[in-house]
């Protein structure tokens, strides 16, 4: 339920009425005044959300309208008594012009943005470099990408080529400068090689692609859904978004400075995969809440805009999924490695000559002249029946494992495997 006041000249008021009545509007009282010059009719108006936009279409033929809109939630009670539960659970999305106008203005001043944008470069640093997870969570929470990869999605699901102009604007003036300030404080205190969080946050998932479109869904629907209508905050929400881009910001900038363009070009794939997967989710979702590109009050949007934006925003994150697919394991390690994990478990089952303790699977550099190295650390206990010396053991397991990771993987293992004695 949102609330309206609805300001015109006297003798409109009667009109407002009769308009608000047809919109289901409740709780409606008129007033009459004098604004700096004329006499005017104020009227107040309860109006469920979801016929605020129809209201107002209604409303825009009456001279010299003003209207001023309150953007929280209202529980308008009415008789009978008994049925007050009811009233106040009857709760709709936002209307689109709602989302459209509390989308502009989130949009703040350059200074506080640009400002948030370079602490959680600060912030994000300091994560990566000293291997805190918990310092890349703070950066996420006061990272300000939600914002502009919102207003980006809304300018594209309305078709207005001005403010997507400037969202992206935003979105791109962010990004970079959290990425500038993570290379000169790698520069600065003079890093010379990545940390291990680093490697961990550069590698990349087969199923990457899944973590924007599952941002890009939840900003749209805090966005839309009304206020007490969910139990997410939108700092929840944002902080999903912003875990898609801070991470890997603050590693190209990092790996830039050290000289690793392959930590680079992952951290660059892995930007340009979440921007357009969160604007396509977004802009999906926007369209099936009611934004459309022309709407009460709103006449910018171009139908051909939306077009052009969500069909470029498609076409590159199929793009870049080809990319992905087609360069095997360079931009799949983290998926390729649980593969090779349980791969290797496998192999020491068929061998059958120890069982399996811990095997420690991962990539290490990218390029070893020429290849791609996966790194091997096996732990096996011998089974009681087996006699066989431990240099045997570990010579057929370690012959096994390499052969079917080089048959199944691209890539060169190097395989140390540990045998282990227990108590007799």
């Amino acid at each position: 339920m949102r609330q309206l006041f609805v300001q015109v000249p006297q003798g409109y008021g009667k009109t407002v009425l009769k308009i608000a009545k047809s919109c289901d509007g409740i709780n409606l009282a008129q007033l009459e005044g004098t604004d700096a010059e004329d006499a005017i009719d104020l009227v107040l108006i309860h109006v469920s959300n979801g016929k605020v936009e129809s209201l107002l279409a209604e409303l825009e033929d009456l001279p010299n309208l003003h209207v001023s809109f309150l953007p929280t939630g209202i529980m308008a009670l009415y008789p009978p008594a008994d049925s007050a539960p009811h009233q106040v659970k009857n709760v709709e999305e936002r209307s689109p012009i709602e989302v459209f106008l509390s989308g502009l203005q989130s949009v703040g001043s350059w200074k506080g943005f640009l400002g948030y944008a370079a602490l959680a470069g600060v912030v994000v640093w300091i994560g990566l470099f000293t291997n805190t997870q918990y310092l890349l969570v703070a950066a996420m929470l006061i990272a300000p990408f939600a914002g502009p990869a919102m207003n980006v999605a809304i300018a594209t699901a309305r078709g207005d080529y001005r403010h997507l102009w400037r969202s992206l604007l935003r979105y791109g003036a962010a990004l970079l400068l959290t990425t500038l300030v993570a290379a000169g404080l790698s520069l600065i205190l003079q890093q010379e090689i990545p940390t291990s969080l680093m490697i961990e946050q550069s590698q990349i998932s087969a199923v990457a692609v899944l973590l924007p479109l599952a941002a890009g869904a939840a900003g749209a629907i805090n966005l839309v859904q009304s206020d007490r209508s969910s139990l997410v905050s939108g700092a929840a929400t944002g902080m999903l978004v912003a875990a898609s881009l801070a991470p890997p910001a603050g590693i190209i900038g990092m790996a830039g400075a050290i000289g690793r363009w392959d930590m680079v070009v992952n951290g660059v794939f892995l930007l340009l995969l979440q921007l357009f997967g969160i604007n396509v989710a977004a802009t999906l979702l926007f369209r099936l809440f009611g934004l459309t590109s022309q709407g009460t009050r709103y006449q910018r949007g171009k139908p051909g805009v939306f077009k052009l934006a969500l069909t470029l925003s498609t076409i590159a994150l199929a793009g870049m999924l080809v990319w992905q697919f087609s360069h095997s394991p360079d931009l799949q390690r983290s998926s390729q490695a649980q593969r090779a994990n349980a791969e290797v478990q496998n192999v020491i089952e068929e061998v059958g000559v120890a069982d399996l303790v811990e095997a420690n699977v991962r990539f290490t550099r990218p390029e070893i002249e020429g290849q791609n190295t996966l790194l091997c650390v096996i732990y096996v206990q011998r089974r009681p029946d087996v006699t066989l010396p431990d240099a045997e053991i570990q010579s057929r397991i370690t012959q096994a494992v390499q052969q079917q990771l080089q048959a199944d993987f691209n890539v060169m293992p190097l395989v140390n495997v540990t045998v282990l004695e227990g108590n007799s």
